[in-house]
């Protein structure tokens, strides 16, 4: 063995001239890392194939315990506008009765219909100058402007084909104007099944779902 050659090397090397010999590791843990890598890989393709092939199957929807889905957008319909707002009962609507006709009595007699059906009684009598003799329809059905959707229209279910008109008061009370083509107030059925149409709620639009 030459006196130059490294120990251990068993004199398998030898050093001539101005070249040495490189002493590196074998590259086993480079090699090793690679393999780990590619097949975290391979699994994570393997994975998502199955989850587009589940989604191709079942539509795409996925299903929490409540029942509700996920994966896919709800979307609701816009909702037809409601019948109105929430309305007063008969007990809750004050009405001031008044006779613009000819006729004698009728406001007594229609505000003594009204209270049957439930309805509080204020003021009876003879119409202001502004409509006495002056209403040819039916009737006239006056209050402020929030009363338009609400009362008011209680109130017009029991009376056919009268104006339904606001004016500046302030107060809830109404009044019903008696005009010359009245000939009394609807039928108590026909009334009663008005005001429970009008009490129904809106339909609302079942929700669409887009995926």
């Amino acid at each position: 063995m030459s006196m130059l050659t490294p120990p251990g090397m068993g004199g398998q090397y030898r050093i001539t001239g101005d070249k040495y010999p490189r002493m590196r590791p074998p590259r086993r843990r480079g090699r090793l890392v690679a393999v780990v890598v590619a097949s975290v890989a391979a699994l994570g393709l393997i994975g998502w194939g199955t989850l587009q092939l589940i989604d191709v199957f079942t539509g795409g929807d996925k299903y929490t315990a409540s029942g509700s889905t996920t994966g896919c957008r709800t979307r609701t319909a816009a909702a037809p506008a409601a019948q109105g707002h929430a309305l007063p009962r008969p007990g809750q609507i004050t009405v001031n009765v008044y006779n613009a006709t000819k006729r004698t009595g009728l406001a007594k007699t229609t505000a003594d219909e009204l209270k049957k059906r439930g309805f509080k009684i204020g003021a009876v009598g003879n119409a202001s100058k502004q409509y006495d003799k002056k209403v040819k329809g039916t009737g006239i059905l006056l209050g402020s402007a929030a009363a338009q959707d609400t009362s008011l229209r209680v109130l017009g279910t029991q009376l056919d084909g009268a104006q339904l008109r606001a004016d500046s008061r302030k107060g809830a009370d109404l009044d019903l104007v008696i005009g010359d083509a009245f000939k009394g107030l609807a039928k108590q059925g026909a009334a009663d099944q008005a005001l429970a149409k009008l009490s129904e709620p809106a339909p609302t639009a079942s929700p669409k779902k887009s995926c």
